[in-house]
């Protein structure tokens, strides 16, 4: 929790507590009924002052003083504090969109091409892994059950059995378009979807850094098949948020997304009844 959520809780807290400690006090000391209390000091706080209610008792009058000293502060930073959350909210809201729309774009480009190079090298991918069968009765909740299932999931990539000099080349190829991806203003360091392309231009480094990829050694094959690894896995959980996010927001695109799934053996863009 930031410094500046912190003090808002406690603006919040005192402007409550003045609330309803006045509204108790009005209508004990005043006579008030409650409308008129609560009336009475929403004006007051607000700095209107209209004079229509005034208090008569002395208990009212130290009670209305607690009201300008400690609720007229606190009034506006809670007003204001409320709007530019509404406001942050807003703007994050635009740039998810931005963001996501991003990702769709990386997934036509890169992702989609990286699954079916990288698919040779992991036999789970290849049978079928049912936390990647999306389809339209997934809700929320089973989203959310697939990432953690994936999140955990060992897939033991062998990078020895995936055409090695094709994954370089295609990497190689899209290097211009991650970097560019990596720059884009939309993106902030340490999000997710930067974690994945860091890991992905880290494997066509390792792969450039090769004399020749034919012919590896078993471990420098265990060692790639380590970033190898990173990179699925990263892709698979982006993925996943991708599908859903398409599912909520644009029904027509994960139709076609569910039908072309890169993870389901059986995939047909075709609609067959």
């Amino acid at each position: 929790m930031s410094a500046g959520d912190t003090r808002f809780r406690l603006y919040l807290l005192v402007f409550l507590s003045v609330f309803i400690i006045g509204s108790i006090g009005l209508v004990t000391f005043e006579g008030l009924s409650l409308f008129d209390a609560i009336y009475f000091i929403i004006v007051t706080i607000a700095t209107v002052g209209y004079g229509d209610i005034v208090p008569v008792t002395d208990e009212g009058r130290l009670l209305s003083l607690i009201l300008i000293i400690a609720g007229v502060g606190t009034f506006v930073t809670v007003v204001a504090y409320s709007i530019d959350i509404a406001l942050s909210r807003s703007s994050l809201r635009a740039r998810e969109k931005k963001v996501r729309m991003i990702i769709g774009v990386f997934f036509s480009e890169v992702g989609f091409a990286l699954i079916e190079l990288c698919k040779a090298g992991i036999p789970e991918i290849r049978a079928g892994i049912n936390d990647l069968m999306v389809n339209d009765q997934w809700d929320a909740k089973r989203f959310a059950q697939a990432r953690k299932n994936i999140s955990s999931l060992k897939l033991q990539t062998d990078i020895c059995s995936v055409n090695r000099v094709a994954l370089h080349q295609f990497l190689k190829e899209k290097r211009t378009f991650l970097i560019m991806l990596l720059q884009h203003p939309m993106l902030f360091e340490h999000d997710p979807f930067s974690d994945m392309i860091l890991a992905i231009s880290h494997l066509e480094e390792e792969l450039s850094a090769r004399r020749d990829l034919n012919h590896l050694s078993p471990s420098d094959c265990a060692h790639l098949s380590r970033d190898c690894d990173r990179v699925f896995h990263l892709l698979l959980l982006r993925w996943l948020e991708h599908m859903e996010y398409l599912k909520l927001y644009y029904p027509f695109l994960f139709s076609l997304a569910v039908r072309t799934n890169p993870f389901n053996p059986e995939a047909d863009p075709e609609v067959r009844n």
